[in-house]
């Protein structure tokens, strides 16, 4: 049971769209229909055989030609990791970058090309260790962006170490007797971190993959989806209870704004108001249908997202899966170039008088000896 205070969601009309502003405005359209074939690189794809990121994969080069953007002005850019090879793969431009990093050099080729649809790919080892402040920093300063984080609970690429995100208790070549880290939950960091746009899926789910990148890609400003993402050769199985059809019913709680968000094979169970003014699962038979929480992802206030984002825990009882948040406030890029043309127009200085003005000074030689 969560205790976070969170205001009351307003209902609104099912089905309304949840990313009201055009992340791809000023993006050039391309002149002729596009096919998924169209953004396959012909590189060999070198992950393990059963990677869940084939399904990633594969789920962006479908929808890219759905956006009618020119593949030119698209850009993907990773750190390091077994997800950060995903550039080589695109038949796009793209940089494989250094670890960590790539939120930063994503946010300095948003600010200066505008015509860009700019993409992260990142893992949950790249992301939320070494790239921890460059992740929140983005996603605070709401750069026009959209972050994909393949989250396996593991470092695949450096061969089996404990990760960021993993259990608690969890025991790999660097946690031979068990992780004893309090493990991240991305949703939460990213909602803490003031991102606009927060989602989560799963690998194993297309559909919802795919209508999920979609609205990223769409929303204008920081758009993050955790993809719980498999590695079948360091963490085999580490979401198998989410792709077991009994078991799913009851864990994974699929998010549909302005709908009541209730799931269960029959749809029994439902999100309801905790007695702390949080958020909590029930059996709709006992809480009343009335109680049952009505999605809102378009509240400025995260406090409600939040508090979704902390159902189930680590040990996936229950699993929101969709659009948690979307919202719109002015983009970090957005603003830099306002700023930029503001200054050109109305200061007249020069650049002498601001090298050699009040706050220079000149530290005199010292003799020798």
């Amino acid at each position: 049971m969560t205790i976070v205070d969170v205001p009351a969601p307003t209902a609104r009309q099912a089905g309304q769209n949840q990313t009201d502003g055009d992340g791809l405005a000023g993006v050039p359209m391309a002149d002729e229909p596009q096919r998924a074939g169209d953004y396959k690189s012909g590189q060999d794809v070198r992950w393990c055989p059963g990677c869940g990121d084939y399904i990633v994969l594969n789920a962006v080069q479908s929808l890219l030609p759905t956006l009618g953007l020119k593949r030119e002005n698209i850009v993907f850019i990773s750190g390091i990791g077994c997800s950060s090879r995903f550039p080589y793969y695109m038949n796009t431009y793209g940089l494989h970058s250094i670890h960590g990093r790539a939120p930063a050099i994503a946010t300095g080729l948003a600010v200066t090309r505008p015509d860009l649809s700019v993409w992260v790919v990142t893992g949950d080892g790249d992301a939320l260790s070494i790239g921890g402040n460059h992740l929140i920093h983005t996603l605070r300063r709401n750069v026009n962006l959209t972050i994909l984080l393949f989250n396996n609970r593991i470092y695949g690429l450096t061969k089996g170490q404990y990760s960021p995100t993993s259990e608690e208790g969890t025991v790999t070549k660097s946690t031979p007797m068990g992780s004893l880290d309090t493990p991240f939950n991305p949703v939460s960091l990213a909602l803490g971190a003031e991102a606009t746009f927060v989602a989560r899926a799963l690998d194993s789910d297309r559909e919802g993959l795919t209508e999920v990148l979609d609205a990223a890609a769409r929303h204008r400003g920081s758009a993050l989806v955790e993809i719980y993402q498999n590695c079948p050769i360091f963490n085999d199985g580490a979401f198998d209870v989410l792709k077991d059809r009994s078991e799913a019913a009851h864990r994974i709680i699929p998010l549909r704004d302005g709908e009541p968000i209730r799931f269960g094979p029959a749809g029994e169970f439902g999100v309801v108001r905790s007695e702390y003014g949080g958020l909590d699962v029930a059996e709709i038979s006992k809480s009343g249908a009335e109680h049952v929480v009505v999605h809102d992802a378009g509240l400025t206030d995260p406090a409600y997202a939040f508090a979704l984002s902390r159902l189930g825990g680590p040990r996936l009882d229950h699993v929101p899966v969709g659009v948690f948040r979307s919202v719109q406030r002015p983009t970090y890029d957005d603003q830099v170039r306002s700023q930029i043309q503001s200054a050109t127009r109305t200061n007249t200085g020069n650049l002498d008088t601001l090298l050699n003005g009040s706050d220079a000074w000149t530290v005199p030689a010292r003799p020798h000896g």
